[in-house]
């Protein structure tokens, strides 16, 4: 007996053959990292609390955005030197047209917002919360990083138009800083 159920990728059957409830053969697809020219994938994000959704999708739709991902809030890289790049970058940004920055960690919307309200990001960057990691997965921009509580964001930064991206960077080691940074965005006009 065949049956076919539908995977995390919308409207792709896996087939699976099942003798006594255990699977015998499974045959899945496999996801290819987002890259320049494709859409953004319809995933909720949350900005302050569970109750503040967030479809990229939305977000992204007719305008220009810079969003960036982080392993982790609070963490040395990121506190240090990412995130406070783009504050300071942020109006020199917004004067070549890019209308929002946002930053996205899977991590919950609570721990965004304060790490936020740490930096003084209000009017600058968006600090967006991935809690299940739905937004990076479908992105297929995760990493496990155990030490930081198993899967996370790889450092990576992009340049959407209309919700297509444009420019994306992804740190080679997933967690370095060197690509991803606010100061090496190529902006189009």
């Amino acid at each position: 007996m065949f049956s076919t159920t539908t995977s995390l990728i919308k409207c792709v059957p896996t087939l699976t053959k099942q003798v006594s409830l255990r699977t015998v053969h499974s045959t899945k697809l496999a996801m290819a990292p987002i890259k320049v020219g494709d859409k953004l994938p319809a995933v909720d994000l949350f900005e302050d609390s569970p109750a503040n959704k967030v479809n990229v999708c939305e977000l992204t739709s007719g305008k220009k955005v810079v969003l960036f991902a982080v392993p982790g809030a609070f963490t040395p890289g990121c506190s240090k030197t990412h995130l406070p790049g783009y504050i300071q970058n942020a109006d020199k940004m917004k004067s070549e047209g890019v209308a929002e920055i946002v930053c996205v960690s899977v991590n919950d919307p609570y721990v965004m917002g304060a790490w936020g309200n740490q930096h003084n990001t209000k009017g600058k960057v968006r600090m967006l919360a991935d809690p299940s990691g739905s937004f990076i997965k479908a992105l297929d921009l995760g990493t496990n990083l155990p030490p930081l509580g198993g899967f996370r964001s790889k450092r990576f930064s992009m340049v959407i138009n209309d919700s297509t991206v444009e420019e994306l960077n992804v740190e080679p080691d997933g967690t370095g800083l060197s690509c991803s940074l606010a100061d090496k965005l190529k902006l189009k006009e």
